[in-house]
């Protein structure tokens, strides 16, 4: 008999339970053929209440005069009046932590979140950010003239989802997975950006101990696998005794391919990027424990990324309107209440820029947990394997405006060039949204509200 080809073949020919599969699935130290090509990973990270732009957008070579380059090869593809593409001399202060990987960052100027309608820009903001389509009328009265709902459209991470769960060698064992810290437990349009669909929103979870035991469970996957893997070998031992010489022959290649899954086994419970996370106890959820929280659940997402539960995950600090106290910074204001302070008030804006610079901390500690882990199966680190998308619900907090919407993009996962500033002239964000289904092969034309679409996904990401 030949040697299974496949996993599920595998299971198929043993009469392995269900509840080992979805482990069995996403190991992949057991070596079966790998028949997808280049692995791709996608992290949307969001922080609120806007940005100091002073302090945000980097410094740029502007004596190098890319503009026309830039126009001859893809300005065609980007509507509206365009401006330049600058590398990278330096970062301000706010994105100073991601100095070390300056190379594999790309800035997004003048990218605008063009949905209108009902609810006010905070709710619009996070709301419509991942969507690209308008809010549902509702009763969640915010500080426009017009209550709002749920967002009437899903996310860009679930479309994607959807579609990597939709091919056999893209599938995993959760899809997405969704990470929170410190997250209201009210449920209202200002705590959710992720949407299974319409009126469909879906809470981050936002207790590692939750977390780590959806991914998890009470028993580690491994472990229950290996049970089964021992029971079998047990049960063709005893087979081979009662049966003739051809079917004793098929039962020790049988024995052996076990022999080699158990040995595989081994080896992934002995490689740390397969091991199963340990947390600190006790860490209870509040302000105060903001900084640990968001060690834990990065250290978790690393984790569900090394071992394939998942290749789409979002990475959501408080919510829109939050209203953290950074006490840990020296900061005893909260966030939301800074943010409306003029431009004018210099220690409010000593104080934001101290803010973001601490959420830009975050990201450099994630792009660093996946740089310094090996991709597994595969060649790299991980970093150059994930595209991670840093982002806010407005472009300033003051003004409450959704033009210049942060984006900050980090990794090798898309092959998007790094090293760059690029000013986009104010394109509608759902283009941008469309790059990101490209970037993970779902060659989509329209996403969320189509007259924001344009002539589809943004030029120059890879140029």
């Amino acid at each position: 008999m030949s040697r299974p080809a496949t996993r599920r073949e595998f299971l198929r020919r043993f009469g392995l339970s269900a509840a080992a599969f979805p482990f069995l699935c996403n190991l992949p130290s057991l070596g079966f053929a790998n028949t997808e090509g280049r692995k791709k990973r996608l992290i949307i990270m969001f922080s609120p209440n806007g940005i100091v732009p002073s302090a945000f957008w980097p410094e740029v070579d502007k004596e190098k005069d890319l503009v026309k380059e830039f126009i001859t090869s893809v300005g065609q593809r980007i509507s509206g009046p365009m401006g330049s593409e600058m590398p990278l001399t330096g970062f301000k202060e706010i994105l100073s932590p991601l100095e070390p990987f300056r190379d594999k960052v790309l800035t997004l100027h003048g990218v605008c979140d063009r949905i209108r309608g009902d609810g006010d820009a905070h709710m619009r903001g996070i709301g419509c950010l991942l969507t690209g389509v308008e809010l549902f009328p509702g009763n969640i009265q915010g500080g426009s003239d017009t209550p709002a709902g749920w967002s009437s459209g899903l996310s860009i991470d679930q479309e994607i989802k959807n579609f990597l769960q939709s091919r056999a060698e893209t599938r995993t064992r959760f899809g997405s997975l969704e990470f929170g810290v410190v997250v209201p437990d009210r449920a209202d349009t200002w705590t959710r950006m992720v949407y299974a669909g319409p009126n469909k929103p879906i809470a981050p979870v936002d207790d590692p101990y939750q977390m780590l035991t959806k991914m998890y469970g009470n028993v580690s996957d491994r472990d229950t696998l290996k049970s089964v893997l021992d029971d079998l070998k047990t049960d063709l031992d005893k087979l081979k005794s009662v049966v003739g010489k051809e079917d004793r022959h098929l039962l020790e290649e049988q024995a052996a391919f076990v022999r080699d899954m158990e040995q595989e086994l081994a080896e992934a419970q002995a490689a740390a990027g397969h091991a199963v996370p340990s947390l600190e106890p006790g860490v209870r959820e509040s302000n105060d424990n903001l900084p640990k929280i968001s060690q834990m659940q990065i250290d978790l997402l690393v984790h569900g990324l090394a071992s394939d539960f998942t290749r789409v995950a979002t990475l959501q600090f408080t919510n829109s309107v939050g209203q953290a106290k950074m006490t840990w910074l020296g900061i005893d204001e909260n966030h939301h209440t800074l943010s409306h302070e003029p431009d004018s008030n210099a220690d409010a804006q000593t104080k934001l820029t101290k803010i973001n610079k601490w959420y830009c901390e975050q990201l450099a500690y994630l792009t660093k947990k996946l740089a310094d882990t090996p991709e597994p199966g595969g060649s790299g680190s991980m970093l150059d394997h994930t595209q991670i998308v840093w982002t806010n619900e407005l472009g300033k907090g003051n003004s409450h405006t959704l033009d210049n919407i942060p984006f900050v993009l980090v990794g090798g996962g898309f092959d998007f060039k790094g090293g760059r500033a690029l000013e986009c002239g104010g394109i509608p964000h759902n283009r941008l949204l469309l790059s990101l289904a490209h970037g993970m092969g779902h060659a989509i034309d329209r996403f969320g509200n189509p007259d924001h679409c344009g002539d589809g996904p943004l030029g120059g990401l890879t140029a």
